[in-house]
């Protein structure tokens, strides 16, 4: 019986476990990594096709974005995870397919003027629909058959609508284990999701570390919070323009302003309009509209049960087009303005800021994490000006953070998560955090708590039925350059500058032509620069 980590292992992103007992091959989760990176992942130790079961915590790409890949390269078992999940996937997993298509569009379009090998995207949409259709769901607290002797139970873990830790009873032989794997723990008091739920036993627990060394701080009563901001910003004449997450943050936003809508918080702009301008946005606020009630915490549960829609409300106005896009910034009225994407590194949120940063009746409200290096982790620290469409933007406006608002539990949380267990586990596995943080917080577990507790490294392989470490694993950085790691490229924003480029030269070989072509040729590029500048 033996445990392999092959992804966020002292890194956040890119989940990835293997469990071998008794001759069958289970995978939980299957993602793709984003951001930094730190340490180089292992690869599958088999064909995927070998692989016979995956168990999938929830929706997030860095949870789920691999999964299509496993498909094309042969992996035709089934993918048990919770019904919620297995919609937002439809709808994740098909953006992501539709990015892979793009890269490879505009690669290929490039070797062949330069008489390069044809580029194959990592998947394509046909991959994700086959992904799609290997899913099963599981209701939460079923437990069912995943293989020989495997049987696997989900339990609600308040992270995301669907999202769930898994439960597994895995016997060999004689011996029988159970393992636990967290997934992403959410965090308490959040608005629509329930708390997560508690697991009281466990023989291994694999466990994420996201804030494993810090705390959100006191929870802000955040419906008067956020109706405080609106009040102020309107009063002034301005936008409140709130950079989210297309899929959970923006939900609970919605929440919080049905809530300010339905009690008149906000005096003299009670009509104002609340634009949610995110084509991934608008499809994830549809799945939560179906109302999956056992995701819910009590109070949204009531609502639904009464009849009303925990996010809609009067006002509120769904942005799909680009054109839709473009048009909220030309109506004047005070409004809210939610786009993704949350740490304004891309998507129509750079757009809606380039039209409010310099105003200073507006304010830019940070609802969630800003990582280093970010557009909205500069703005959060006080820069002065930014740079938007190669042109500078002088921010006037306020910046304010809505503090606490995040849907990973901090350190306190996560160790209430862990004192469940009623007796002490063999080991916790302790993964899912940047690379000191995973270290840190094992330590914590081990002083604070006697547990025998271990932080792997990707590549780690662990025999449960003796507890022991088979192989150590991947302890070389890639590289340590300032930032922990190298940043992983853009591919698509690479493609834009490579036209750019492109562009450049077609425009210096066009010298010593007449004027009236040059003249019609300035006449369209000054027409294509002023349709992507607003």
């Amino acid at each position: 019986m033996k445990l392999s980590f092959l992804g966020a292992a002292h890194e956040v992103t890119g989940s990835c476990y293997l469990l071998q007992a008794g001759g069958f091959n289970l995978m939980v989760d299957c993602g793709m990594e984003q951001g930094r990176d730190i340490y180089e992942n292992q690869p599958l130790p088999l064909a995927p096709g070998q692989v016979d079961c995956m168990l999938l915590t929830h929706a997030h790409i860095d949870h789920s974005g691999r999964i299509p890949l496993m498909v094309k390269n042969g992996y035709k078992g089934p993918v048990f995870t919770t019904g919620a999940t297995a919609e937002l996937c439809g709808i994740m997993l098909r953006d992501s397919a539709h990015i892979q298509e793009f890269e490879a569009e505009w690669r290929n379009r490039k070797a062949k003027r330069s008489g390069g090998e044809e580029y194959q995207p990592l998947y394509t949409m046909q991959d994700a629909e086959a992904a799609l259709a290997l899913f099963h769901e599981v209701d939460y607290g079923e437990t069912v058959e995943v293989g020989p002797n495997i049987r696997a139970r989900f339990t609600d873990v308040g992270h995301l609508l669907g999202s769930a830790s898994i439960e597994l009873w895995v016997t060999e032989g004689e011996e029988t284990r159970k393992i636990v794997f967290s997934g992403d723990i959410g965090n308490t008091h959040q608005p629509l999701l329930r708390d997560p739920q508690p697991i009281h036993e466990a023989d291994y627990v694999v466990m994420e570390s996201t804030y494993g060394d810090r705390s959100h701080g006191p929870r802000p009563d955040y419906v008067p919070a956020l109706a405080a901001v609106l009040q102020d910003t309107f009063d002034r004449g301005g936008n409140l323009v709130i950079p989210s997450f297309a899929v959970g943050r923006t939900q609970e936003m919605l929440y919080f302003l049905r809530q300010i809508k339905e009690q008149n918080l906000v005096k003299g702009h009670e009509n104002f309009t609340v634009y949610v301008d995110s084509p991934m946005a608008v499809e994830a606020t549809q799945v939560f509209k179906t109302s999956w009630a056992e995701c819910y915490d009590e109070e949204a549960r009531t609502l639904v049960m009464q009849g009303v829609n925990p996010i809609n409300f009067r006002g509120l106005k769904l942005s799909l087009s680009s054109d839709d896009s473009k048009a909220i910034n030309f109506d004047s009225e005070p409004k809210v303005i939610l786009s993704a994407s949350g740490m304004c590194e891309a998507g129509r949120i750079r757009h809606h800021l380039k039209h409010n940063l310099w105003r200073p009746e507006s304010t830019v409200l940070f609802v969630g994490y800003q990582s280093p290096g970010t557009l909205g982790r500069a703005l959060v620290e006080g820069a002065k000006e930014v740079k938007l469409f190669g042109e500078t933007i002088e921010v006037r406006c306020k910046v304010q953070v809505l503090a606490g608002v995040s849907g990973h539990a901090d350190n306190e949380g996560l160790m209430n998560w862990v004192k469940n267990f009623e007796s002490k586990p063999r080991t916790v596995f302790v993964t899912h955090g940047e690379d000191e943080v995973c270290d840190i917080f094992a330590n914590r577990l081990r002083s604070e708590l006697g547990l025998a507790a271990a932080a792997p490294y990707n590549g780690a392989e662990y025999d449960l039925l003796t507890g022991s470490c088979l192989v150590v694993g991947n302890t070389q950085r890639i590289a340590k350059e300032e930032g922990g790691g190298k940043k992983r490229e853009n591919p698509v924003f690479r493609r834009l500058l490579d036209a750019g480029h492109r562009l450049l030269n077609i425009i210096k070989a066009k010298e010593g032509h007449t004027n009236k072509e040059l003249a019609r040729f300035a006449s369209q590029v000054e027409a294509l620069c002023d349709k992507w500048q607003d």
